[in-house]
């Protein structure tokens, strides 16, 4: 009797564990369901929709594709672009990161302790990440590190080279495995860190006092000089890329420092608090669309 007792409240309190941790990404749910419906509602037509492309003429709206599928949006902007698709599908024919990958393989199997730290190289997906041991979030290029460093390795640069090339490999074995997204926010400390994220993402900053929710959520597929602006939704799956401004391949991390420049202020310091926060926040709003990178950019 005394042990049906005792086993019926373990499972109760295994019962209200999962419960609770199921809880605590319902935020983060309902936030990426929005942005989701958003943009379907905003690219399932874009003529029709003219109350989301305040700025645009006639020749922008000749550009803008619908877009059919939400899984398109792993594309970017090329998802609606049409010009950028065809420019992007004839440089994709000969990929100029596939010597990336190449080196990014020969880096797996070759620098001391990356192999026992990731097993599978299929995790591309599963970055960022929160750590309750560390209170933090980790991102792919900071767990990298932190791998080197426990082997006594000279850590590298999170923005590019020898981290841009094995985390292409990352991405094309997630790819190849046909591997999604699938950010998980498991503890109450874990949704601090993504609403610190979401509060990074939309709050405006810099000189110009943007945010990046301005160009990459309200402005994406508006035009800014020749570029067609890209939207949030899907900008985590396609990393790193070959960017053809910077003749070659680069993080998550690299582009968010730019983007930043653009905006006017400083940038912050890739593997920080606030920046890993804000790509712990972006990764989630991605959840389910597929891991597509490396990729190509301008």
């Amino acid at each position: 009797m005394i042990r049906k007792v005792v086993t019926a409240s373990v499972v109760a309190l295994f019962g209200v564990a999962a419960l609770n941790a199921g809880t605590y990404n319902a935020q983060a749910e309902k936030d990426r369901k929005a942005l989701v419906s958003y943009f379907t509602k905003k690219f399932s037509n874009p003529e029709k929709n003219k109350q989301f492309f305040p700025y645009a003429n006639a020749e922008d709206f000749k550009s803008l594709m619908p877009v059919k599928n939400v899984e398109d949006f792993r594309m970017g902007s090329y998802a609606y672009d049409k010009m950028g698709r065809a420019q992007y599908e004839e440089i994709n024919e000969m990929p100029p990161y596939e010597d990336n990958i190449d080196a990014g393989e020969e880096l797996y199997n070759k620098t001391k302790g990356i192999k026992q730290c990731f097993p599978d190289p299929a995790i591309a997906g599963e970055y960022p990440k929160f750590d309750d041991k560390k209170h933090k979030v980790v991102t792919l290029s900071v767990a990298i590190n932190d791998c080197l460093k426990a082997h006594k390795q000279k850590t590298w640069k999170l923005t590019k080279g020898k981290m841009a090339d094995l985390e292409a490999y990352f991405a094309a074995k997630s790819k190849e495995a046909g591997k999604k997204v699938d950010i998980k926010i498991q503890s109450k400390a874990a949704a601090a860190a993504y609403e610190r994220g979401k509060k990074n993402y939309y709050s405006q900053r810099g000189y110009l006092k943007l945010s990046c929710a301005t160009c990459h959520v309200q402005g994406a597929g508006n035009r800014v000089r020749r570029e067609v602006l890209s939207p949030l939704l899907g900008h985590t799956t396609h990393f790193p890329v070959y960017r053809l401004k910077w003749q070659g391949l680069g993080t998550l991390e690299r582009r968010i420092k730019g983007c930043e420049k653009n905006q006017g202020e400083k940038p912050h310091k890739p593997g920080s608090a606030w920046m890993s926060d804000m790509l712990y926040f972006m990764a989630y709003m991605s959840n389910g669309l597929p891991v597509d990178g490396p990729d190509i950019r301008k």
